[in-house]
């Protein structure tokens, strides 16, 4: 099994019982963990639910959601794409054709730190653009310049 987790996410205590679990269905070949967006702003308690919605609804899930998945299933799908930007999201479409997608309701805890440097609504507008333009056919390549990297 492999568990694809961003350097600024946790993950909860029970995490490889909860991904034992929910592997032993053997029509599951990976899924992803809910976030909780690690912070005091008021606005964290309605953003990680809504990213955890959306991603439970579309079954499509984003790096800081810690993706696993069986090794053979990720190297039969030819593993994340050489993309700059994307990766998780293209990865979780060929993923979710693989089988069922486990989508756990333990929440890993990630950083805010994007989001208070940019602004809350600043930052959810960028990533939906993206998001929205991606689904238009812009190519990662270009959207990359959209994005900003903050350390």
């Amino acid at each position: 099994v492999l568990l694809f987790l961003h350097a600024d996410t946790r993950l909860p205590a029970s995490a490889l019982d909860d991904i034992r679990g929910a592997l032993e269905d053997s029509r599951c070949p990976g899924g992803r963990f809910d976030v909780e967006l690690e912070g005091e702003h008021w606005m964290l308690k309605v953003i990680g639910p809504l990213i955890s919605l959306r991603s439970r609804l579309t079954k499509i899930a984003t790096g800081d959601q810690a993706i696993f998945v069986r090794r053979r299933v990720f190297e039969g799908l030819g593993g994340f794409s050489d993309i700059p930007l994307m990766e998780d999201i293209e990865f979780s479409k060929r993923l979710k054709r693989a089988g069922r997608i486990a989508r756990l309701r333990q929440t890993v805890v990630t950083s805010f730190r994007r989001w208070e440097r940019q602004g809350p609504l600043r930052t959810i507008t960028l990533m939906w653009t993206l998001r929205l333009l991606y689904w238009l056919g812009v190519s990662p390549h270009r959207l990359k310049n959209f994005y900003a990297v903050v350390r």
